[in-house]
């Protein structure tokens, strides 16, 4: 029988790791970095948030006994991040993992809507992702490893019904593919890059009280009959993270309630 060196709960540890979270002061991005800190990492949590979400974030993960600390910034500013990383490594030490998961969604039909909307959100959610990235793997090649995890969308992957947003479902199959390119361009250097897509997820966003008919909507559409919850984000996130996911490379991993099995 084949020697087994890694038992399954060590596969999932990240004790004495350290990792960088954007949109961490709310939703997905939240709820991630308190995951990742609760497997033993360290975290750095960004956000251009202004209303204390980043000092909740903060507060949650040193509650978990991790130490955190929080960058307040903008991930369309390639020296705000390469700054951001910097820090974090001054901070907390080599940079392990990455989760991107910055972003914003709105919607308009395509022919009415403006340049600005269009250009706006394509700068957040992909050139955002972009510069995320190299500046990540900037640090993550010096050290020769590292794993970046780019939350995308099943809207990357499918036209939602109902929902007239071809900027947002444009921009994340961007982060799909572009995630998958990199993987390629990093994976003999010890970088690995995977992207998660959920399906309709209860976040802040979605569980305003002016959305309740289109999140029935959503639940119905779904197979499992319901939303996700962002928890159900974390266990995704951390086997990416992880020694759990070290033959994983260019993976989009759909969280969807069998969404797209419809």
């Amino acid at each position: 029988m084949t020697e087994i060196a890694l038992n399954a709960p060590e596969m999932f540890d990240l004790s004495g790791r350290v990792a960088f979270v954007t949109g961490a002061g709310s939703g997905i991005g939240q709820r991630i970095a308190l995951g990742l800190a609760q497997c033993g990492a360290d975290i750095a949590c960004l956000d251009r948030r202004t209303d204390g979400g980043l000092n909740d974030t903060v507060g949650l993960i040193e509650g978990a006994g991790r130490k955190a600390i929080s960058i307040a910034a903008d991930v369309t500013s390639k020296t705000a991040l390469t700054d951001a990383v910097a820090k974090t490594e001054s901070d907390l030490g080599p940079l392990a993992i990455s989760v991107n998961a910055a972003g914003i969604a709105n919607a308009n039909p395509a022919e009415e809507m403006e340049e600005e909307q269009y250009q706006s959100l394509m700068d957040i959610n992909m050139k955002g992702i972009f510069l995320s990235c190299q500046a990540q793997a900037n640090a993550m090649l010096r050290h020769g490893k590292g794993s970046i995890i780019n939350i995308a969308s099943m809207s990357g992957i499918i036209v939602n019904k109902g929902l007239d947003q071809v900027h947002y479902n444009a921009s994340k199959a961007g982060v799909i593919h572009m995630s998958k390119s990199m993987a390629m361009e990093w994976v003999s250097r010890g970088v690995r890059v995977n992207s998660i897509s959920p399906g309709y997820t209860a976040t802040p966003m979605n569980t305003r009280p002016e959305m309740i008919h289109q999140t029935k909507e959503f639940e119905t559409q779904t197979p499992m009959g319901r939303m996700a919850s962002v928890n159900e984000m974390v266990g995704p996130a951390i086997f990416l993270a992880s020694d759990a996911s070290s033959f994983c490379t260019g993976v989009d991993l759909l969280v969807d309630g069998g969404f797209c099995c419809w």
